[in-house]
């Protein structure tokens, strides 16, 4: 009872406690997760993956949970992604969440193996 008496209407008013929630609803949903796409110009397999998958991931739930984020193999590791261990070879697929890797994939399986991979790996949220 003495947590309800804490907030009373006189205590504080209600867009005060509405922005305490929202507060708490940003802080919970602000983690950053993307999948890094690591590539290079003649890449086969990632042109592969540019064809089948490209142009719908943006529109899947999958890529709503994680924006592809596309690098150059040959370019220098952006500053944010200090914690993760660049790749070799291409493509690598790599989901990171708040700068720390979760899971990676190397190599472009195929169309129907690329979607049930990524699952697992988004199952690692």
């Amino acid at each position: 009872m003495q947590i309800l008496e804490y907030f009373k209407p006189a205590r504080y008013s209600v867009s005060v406690l509405l922005g305490l929630v929202f507060s708490c609803l940003v802080a919970t949903v602000s983690a950053e997760t993307e999948l890094l796409m690591i590539e290079e110009p003649g890449c086969v397999y990632c042109a592969r993956f540019n064809q089948e998958i490209a142009p719908a991931y943006p529109k899947t739930t999958e890529g709503s949970q994680a924006p592809l984020r596309r690098l150059l193999i040959a370019d220098s590791w952006p500053a944010d992604l200090q914690a993760v261990e660049p790749a070799r070879f291409t493509p690598t697929f790599i989901l990171v969440r708040d700068g720390q890797e979760i899971d990676r994939l190397a190599g472009y399986p195929g169309d129907e193996h690329f979607w049930y991979l990524l699952g697992q790996m988004l199952d690692k949220l």
